[in-house]
C-alpha cells in the first residue's frame, strides 16, 4: 500500500467518525437511531479498503450497507418514518471511497453532509417558516432562467449589425431577477435601513441599471421603503461608478488620471446623496407582514432587456451611417444602457489616438450624463415618483459635479 493510498484510507476513517458523531447526538434527541460514531466509522473502513482492493469488492460493500440500511428502516420505520439515517450511512460508505480517489474532496463533502445533518431543526424551520410558497417559487423561476434558459440560448448575435447577442440579454433579465431577490433577502435578514443599501452597493457591480429597477418596484410596494431603495439604487450607481474607473484605468491608465478628480466629484455626490436617503430613512420602519411579497417581477426584467435591444440596434445603425466620425456619439447613446462598454470603448479610443484627451474627458462626463438620464427615467417608471425624484436628484448630481470638474481639469 503507499503513501496516497494510506492518506485516503485515514480520511475515510476520518469522514466515518465526524458523520457519525453528529448521528450519536441525535440519541439525545430522542427516538430511534439507526448508526451511531462506532457504525459509521466501521461503514468507512470497509468502504475505504474495499475501495483499494477493487471495484467487485467495493460494489460487494455498497450493496451489503444498502441491505442493512434497508433492514434497519424496516425494524425502526414505526418510530422514525425518515430515510436520514439510512442514507446517512450509504453517503459515508460512498464518501469513504471517494477519498481514495480525491481526498479533499470526498473531505469537503463529507464537511457539507455533517453540517444538513446537525441543521435538522434549523434548516426545517427555514423551510416550513420563514421562507414562503411564493418565495420558493420565485426562487425556482430564478434559477430556472439562470441555469435551464441560459444556457440554451445562442451566444452569437442575431442582427445584421452584430450587436442583439439572446444570452447577453437574457444574463440581464437574470440580473433584475437576482438583483430583486438579493433586495428581498437583505430585508428580511437585516431589516430595510441597512438591508437594501448592502444589497443595492453589491448588486450595482452586477448591473446599476438592474438595481435601480428592482429597487424602484420596491418602493412601489412599501412606500415606507422609498427612501432606503433610493438609497440603494445611489449606492448600486456608486459600485458601477468605481468599476468604471476599473475599466478606464485597464485600457487608459493616462485618461484615468486625467479624469480623476471629475471620477471622484461624482463618486462623492453618490455617497452623500446615499447618506441623504438613509437619514431620511430613520429607523427602520415596520415592514408588512406579507409572507407572500414577490421577490421580483419576470415582467421588469424583459421590459429593460427590450429597452436595451432597440437602443443598441439604434446605435449599430448609427454607426454605420457615419462611420468612425459617429463613434463618440455612438457611445454617449449606448451608454443610456450599457456604461461599462461606452466607457471601454472610449478609453480604447483615447489609447490608440482616436481621441484626443482633452475630448476623452469630455466624452466619460457625458457618458455619466447619458446614463444618469437613462436611469432616471426608469427610476420614474419603476418606483414611485418620491424615488425618482431622489434616485434621479442624486444621479443628474452625478453627472453636473463630474461635468463641473472635467471643466475645471480641462480649463485649468
Amino acid at each position: 500500500m503507499d503513501t496516497d493510498d494510506l492518506r485516503g484510507l485515514l480520511t475515510a476513517i476520518a469522514i466515518g467518525l465526524l458523520i457519525g458523531v453528529v448521528r450519536e447526538r441525535g440519541h439525545g434527541e430522542g427516538g430511534a437511531i439507526v448508526a451511531g460514531i462506532r457504525t459509521h466509522a466501521m461503514v468507512a473502513t470497509a468502504a475505504g479498503v474495499a475501495a483499494v482492493i477493487g471495484p467487485a469488492a467495493l460494489a460487494a460493500v455498497l450493496l451489503a450497507i444498502g441491505a442493512l440500511a434497508l433492514a434497519a428502516y424496516v425494524r425502526t420505520r414505526d418510530d422514525d418514518p425518515g430515510l436520514t439515517g439510512e442514507m446517512a450511512l450509504l453517503v459515508t460508505a460512498t464518501l469513504a471511497a471517494l477519498a481514495l480517489i480525491h481526498t479533499a474532496v470526498a473531505a469537503g463533502l463529507a464537511v457539507v453532509s455533517a453540517v444538513l445533518l446537525f441543521a435538522k431543526h434549523p434548516l426545517r424551520r427555514f423551510a416550513r417558516e420563514v421562507v414562503s410558497e411564493r418565495e420558493v417559487q420565485d426562487a425556482l423561476l430564478l434559477a430556472a432562467s439562470a441555469l435551464v434558459i441560459l444556457p440554451l440560448l445562442p451566444d452569437e448575435p442575431v442582427d445584421p449589425w452584430g450587436v442583439l447577442v439572446p444570452s447577453k440579454l437574457w444574463k440581464l433579465v437574470v440580473l433584475v431577477m437576482a438583483v430583486g431577490m438579493l433586495g428581498h433577502v437583505a430585508l428580511r435578514a437585516v431589516g430595510a435601513r441597512w438591508g437594501l443599501p448592502v444589497a443595492g452597493f453589491f448588486a450595482g457591480f452586477a448591473s446599476s441599471t438592474a438595481a435601480v429597477a428592482g429597487f424602484g418596484q420596491r418602493s412601489r410596494e412599501a412606500d415606507e421603503l422609498t427612501a432606503g431603495a433610493a438609497s440603494a439604487a445611489l449606492l448600486a450607481n456608486l459600485a458601477s461608478l468605481l468599476l468604471l474607473v476599473g475599466i478606464v484605468a485597464t485600457a487608459a491608465p493616462a485618461l484615468l488620471r486625467a479624469s480623476a478628480w471629475p471620477l471622484a466629484a461624482a463618486a462623492v455626490v453618490l455617497a452623500l446623496g446615499a447618506a441623504i436617503g438613509l437619514r431620511r430613512q430613520g429607523a427602520a420602519p415596520t415592514l408588512p407582514d406579507e409572507p407572500q411579497a414577490r421577490a421580483f417581477k419576470l415582467s421588469h426584467g424583459l421590459l429593460l432587456a427590450l429597452m436595451i435591444a432597440v437602443v443598441l440596434v439604434a446605435s449599430a445603425w448609427l454607426r454605420s451611417v457615419f462611420g468612425d466620425i459617429g463613434a463618440l456619439a455612438t457611445a454617449v447613446l449606448v451608454a443610456l444602457v450599457e456604461l461599462h462598454a461606452s466607457a471601454a470603448s472610449i478609453a480604447q479610443l483615447s489609447a490608440a489616438g482616436g481621441l484626443t484627451m482633452t475630448h476623452a474627458q469630455w466624452g466619460i462626463a457625458a457618458l455619466l450624463a447619458s446614463s444618469a438620464i437613462a436611469k432616471t427615467v426608469l427610476a420614474f417608471a419603476s418606483g414611485n415618483r418620491r424615488y425618482g425624484l431622489l434616485v434621479g436628484g442624486g444621479l443628474m448630481g452625478m453627472a453636473v459635479a463630474c461635468a463641473v470638474a472635467t471643466g475645471v481639469v480641462v480649463a485649468g
